[in-house]
């Protein structure tokens, strides 16, 4: 077998090679090592270490090798061959190693529950002692590359990761929200934690940075929560609550069951869109009373009973009525805008609920106190803004009645204001456009 001359290593482009066994062992005295910058070369024989060589030309002869006059007698000058393993460390630093975390329960502060989160960032390793690396990570491999590293040290590098992250997430008393404040001084915690491991290992942690701490949504249960939390921001910057949330997906459904009946001819899917609107409508009982143009766009709009003339050649229902005299009101079923349910016209409350009866003056629809147009035939509502009663049954008054919608008693006196010319309601003692006292 040939004896080699020249002993040198050259890496090429591609993954970073942290150890390289030169292949050939039949070396002689006059074998010349060459080590290039940012390397070590170290020499094994007989399972012992003979030397170290730093960057430079060396000549391995007895005289820079004294071990090998005592491992092989072998005598000073002339070309002697011996057998050793020839190993060059690349001591260069390297600083973008990446590394990820995932399944990482915690218990977080801001929402008090346990959410999974992923951590994962980067870091640099440098090796400052070939020996002990050779020995305790490499072993018998021929060539030890940067995943060779990082798979080898997976277990418990993430092990003492995630410890140190849970530890200062609860020793500071850091929720989710606030995690991305943290990632610095939470890097230089986790650094000073697990640089033992690699300084064991005859390397030393020279960079290790945190990019992002976030949900981890690679099960079922982090997908939901990352969508709840989502949700509750929406409804954080758009004002909604909860309740109101599930009510829009519960007319949307609606809506969608009323088109599919329409579309399909089917009268099922109608049925099924209206008894939802109904329990939809239920469910905001509690905010009905509070009105608004926006309650009232989700309460079920049934086909209600007209008092008006229905044409401009009929007269109002009720049949004829004496010039000046109130009409006298026929019965008709309406629906209460609070439960929906029916009742005649001529309740001033609704039987179910007690909810007062609060009609259109154009078609007699039921209406929510405070809305501003009526719900079924869009005429403005003066919402009694003025505060003004009937004198005889005490019931709210449109702004422009002449007769009480309640009891039909007459609530427009001749009198007017002497100052405005206005015409005064007979219950109040200033003018409510100048403020004059009534005289």
């Amino acid at each position: 077998m040939a004896i080699i001359d020249l002993v040198r290593w050259q890496p090429q482009d591609g993954p970073t090679i942290y150890a390289y066994r030169f292949p050939q062992t039949n070396l002689s005295t006059y074998t010349q090592l060459l080590v290039s910058e940012s390397q070590e070369a170290l020499l094994f024989s007989k399972g012992r270490l003979m030397g170290k060589f730093g960057p430079g030309k060396h000549t391995l002869d007895t005289e820079n090798l004294p071990i090998l006059r005592h491992l092989y007698g072998l005598p000073f000058g002339g070309k002697n061959p011996f057998t050793a393993e020839v190993w060059f460390v690349n001591k260069i630093q390297v600083f973008n190693i990446d590394w990820r975390i995932s399944r990482l329960p915690m218990h977080d502060a801001d929402y008090n529950t346990q959410i999974p989160l992923y951590a994962a960032g980067q870091y640099g390793l440098k090796i400052i002692d070939s020996e002990k690396f050779l020995i305790n990570f490499v072993g018998t491999r021929a060539v030890f590359s940067e995943s060779d590293m990082t798979e080898q040290s997976r277990g418990e590098f993430t092990s003492k990761a995630k410890s140190a992250i849970l530890q200062f997430m609860m020793q500071n008393h850091i929720g989710f929200k606030q995690i991305g404040a943290f990632l610095d001084s939470m890097s230089t915690y986790l650094r000073d934690s697990i640089a033992p491991f690699w300084s064991d290992l005859g390397l030393e942690l020279t960079k290790f940075y945190i990019n992002e701490i976030d949900i981890d949504d690679s099960s079922p249960d982090g997908r939901q929560i990352r969508e709840a939390i989502a949700q509750q921001s929406t409804m954080s910057i758009t004002g909604r609550t909860w309740q109101q949330e599930q009510m829009f997906e519960t007319a949307n459904s609606a809506i969608s069951n009323i088109s599919g009946a329409m579309g399909s001819g089917g009268s099922g899917g109608l049925l099924g869109g209206i008894m939802a609107i109904n329990m939809m409508n239920g469910m905001m009982g509690g905010e009905a009373a509070g009105g608004g143009v926006a309650s009232d766009m989700m309460r079920p709009q049934y086909n209600q009973p007209t008092f008006g003339p229905s044409s401009p050649q009929q007269p109002a229902a009720g049949g004829n009525a004496l010039p000046g005299q109130p009409q006298q009101k026929s019965p008709q079923m309406v629906y209460c805008s609070n439960c929906g349910k029916k009742y005649p016209s001529t309740s001033s409350f609704c039987p179910n609920c007690g909810n007062q009866y609060n009609p259109c003056p154009q078609c007699g629809t039921d209406n929510n106190p405070h809305s501003r147009r009526c719900v079924s035939c869009g005429t403005t509502l003066g919402g009694n803004a003025g505060g003004v009663h009937c004198p005889n049954c005490n019931s709210p008054l449109q702004p422009g009645s002449v007769f009480c919608g309640n009891c039909g008693q007459r609530v427009v006196s001749s009198d007017t204001c002497t100052r405005c010319g206005s015409t005064l309601p007979p219950n109040v003692k200033f003018c409510p456009k100048c403020g004059n006292r009534r005289s």
